[in-house]
Order: C-alpha cells, then sequence, then structure tokens
C-alpha cells in the first residue's frame, strides 16, 4: 500500500504547558510525551510525515533576552529571532523523536528545515500590525521605541503596552521541494516551525526577511498545500471543535464539510486567536483538493486517524 504524505502540526502545549517556566528540561519532557503520539502514527507504516509546530513562547523569551542585553549585544530582528526557534525546537524535537524509534525498533531518519515562507509585502496585514510580541513596556517606554525604532506598539488590556507585528498571509513553501526530495528518501521531516520565516521575494528573484509572525496553522496549511499531502492534521488542547463552545448547550463535531465550516465561521462559532485558524486552514486546505483535515487533542491523533475520534473536515 502506497504512503500517504502527512502533515502533523503540533499545538504549542506540546512543548510548553501553561504555567510552566519554559526551561529546556521541562521543554524536552513535554516533547517526549508529544513523540510518544507521533511514534504511534510513525509505526503503523502508512505516512510520510512531515511536523511542524508553534513557537510563540520561545520567541516571546529570545525577544525579552534581547532587551535584556541590548546594551551588550545587538537585538536581533524578529525574523532571525523565529529562525533560532527553528533551529532550537527542531533540534529537541528530533533528537526525541529518533530515541522514541529507536527504542521501537523504527528508522529514525529526521531531518529539521530551517523553512522560509514568502508572503507579499503589499499584504494588508502590514498596514495594520495585529500580531502581540515580546515583552510588555510602560508608556514611557513604548513611546521611545516608537521613536527608535519604529515599532507599533499598543495599549494591552491595562497590562501596559506592547509591540505589535502585521501576520500576513503565507504564498508559497520556499522549501517544498527539498522537504518532497527528504521525503522521498525516507526521512521525517520537521518544517515551517512557529509559522515559518517571513520573507518577500524581489524584484532581481532575491529573498530578504522580514519582520512579521505568520498563522503557524496557516503555514502549516500551505505546506500540505505545497507538498501535496493527502492528510493535515491539527492537535490542540481539545478532542473535537465544539459550537458554542464554553457554553451550556457546546456540542462536539465529529464531521462536518467545507461548506457547513463556512457557515459556522460566518456565524462567529469559532475563536479568534484560537480555534477559527484552525477551522479556515482546514477549509483551504480541502479546497485545495486536499482529502482529509482533522483537528483533535494530541493524545487522540492515532485514533482521530481511524475515524474514532476529533473533528474531519471534508468536501
Amino acid at each position: 500500500m502506497k504512503e500517504e504524505t502527512i502533515v502533523v502540526a503540533l499545538g504549542g502545549n506540546a512543548i510548553l504547558q501553561p504555567g510552566q517556566k519554559g526551561t529546556v528540561q521541562e521543554q524536552m519532557e513535554n516533547v517526549n510525551t508529544a513523540c510518544g503520539h507521533l511514534t504511534e502514527i510513525i509505526s503503523s507504516g502508512k505516512y510520510r510525515v512531515v511536523i511542524t509546530h508553534g513557537n510563540g513562547p520561545q520567541v516571546g523569551n529570545i525577544l525579552l533576552q534581547n532587551e535584556a542585553a541590548s546594551s551588550l549585544v545587538p537585538v536581533m530582528p524578529l525574523d532571525v529571532c523565529g529562525a533560532a526557534t527553528q533551529g532550537t525546537m527542531g533540534y529537541m524535537i528530533q533528537q526525541t523523536l529518533a530515541n522514541r524509534l529507536r527504542v521501537a525498533d523504527l528508522k529514525h531518519n529526521i531531518t529539521t528545515v530551517v523553512t522560509q515562507v514568502i508572503v507579499d509585502e503589499n499584504d494588508p496585514a502590514f498596514k495594520k500590525p495585529t500580531k502581540p510580541v515580546g515583552p510588555f513596556y510602560s508608556k514611557e517606554e513604548a513611546q521611545q521605541l516608537r521613536q527608535e525604532r519604529g515599532w507599533v506598539i499598543v495599549k494591552d488590556s491595562g497590562r501596559g503596552y506592547r509591540r505589535v507585528v502585521p501576520s500576513p498571509k503565507p504564498l508559497k513553501i520556499q522549501e517544498s521541494r527539498i522537504i518532497n526530495d527528504m521525503l522521498d528518501s525516507g526521512e521525517i521531516v520537521i518544517a515551517v516551525g512557529g509559522g515559518g520565516i517571513p520573507v518577500v521575494r524581489e524584484k532581481d528573484r532575491s529573498l530578504r526577511g522580514i519582520e512579521a509572525v505568520i498563522d503557524k496553522d496557516l503555514a502549516a496549511e500551505q505546506l500540505s498545500k505545497d507538498i501535496h499531502a493527502e492528510v493535515f492534521m491539527v492537535l490542540t488542547d481539545v478532542e473535537q471543535v465544539m459550537l458554542n463552545y464554553g457554553k451550556e448547550d457546546q456540542v462536539g463535531i465529529a464531521q462536518m464539510t467545507v461548506a457547513e465550516a463556512e457557515n459556522y465561521l460566518r456565524e462567529g462559532q469559532f475563536g479568534e486567536g484560537s480555534m477559527k485558524p484552525k477551522v479556515e486552514a482546514g477549509v483551504n486546505f480541502i479546497k485545495a483538493g486536499g482529502g482529509k483535515m482533522i483537528i483533535t487533542a494530541l493524545n487522540k491523533a492515532s485514533k482521530a486517524l481511524e475515524g474514532k475520534a476529533g473533528t474531519i473536515i471534508i468536501p
């Protein structure tokens, strides 16, 4: 039986749990748990596997380090900080997963690809930055940073002032051909970490990094399309997508068509920064010819692939 290509998007809780300090030990322990579930998928022998992951807390920590050491070393731009997390988090996942697979006597060729994602410099998001990043500042600090660095900084719910950056739509995964070649040669690939590094294409065809944050679910969806994956799975902290989430009449959705999903999106059923981009990514993937999109909890991944858990979006 021909192996299907699956893109598995790990949620942030797979690497850093709420309330944790973010030590390497904590993150490695969380990754070890996640890799146990990934091993179940790989051991089935049915899939060529690509893994993506979030990086919000990790980039936030790098930005804090930037500010704390700004008088000693040059501040690194956001695209470089994102690239750094792809390397460090890819290292944690590929080492831990290889150890898991070795114990299970399974092949374990795993590679992290530091991935660039092409965006449009004229994307409307660049005119209206909305994605908060980094630490909170006082009013005086915010004013100074606006003047010195040209940042857009907004007041944040009484907690202080915070930088916001654009969140443009991904257009193409620059390394998609390389990732496909790796899959063809039997590699397990870790890619598009944290939504990838946002880059723009210049008139001379060269690439240039740009300060922005791409939604990780939309980037994983773009990767799924670019490598012609049959299955796209987003692993989050709930087993199913819910209607009327948080209300007395909330109900889980086992399956929904693209048309039903689009109707729920119009009704505003899904949270802006949580479930909405995941459902939107699923709709886009299926519309582009994808076979199956699944949203579920990390510990339900294998059952969801068997149709026994999670939410499945179909044409």
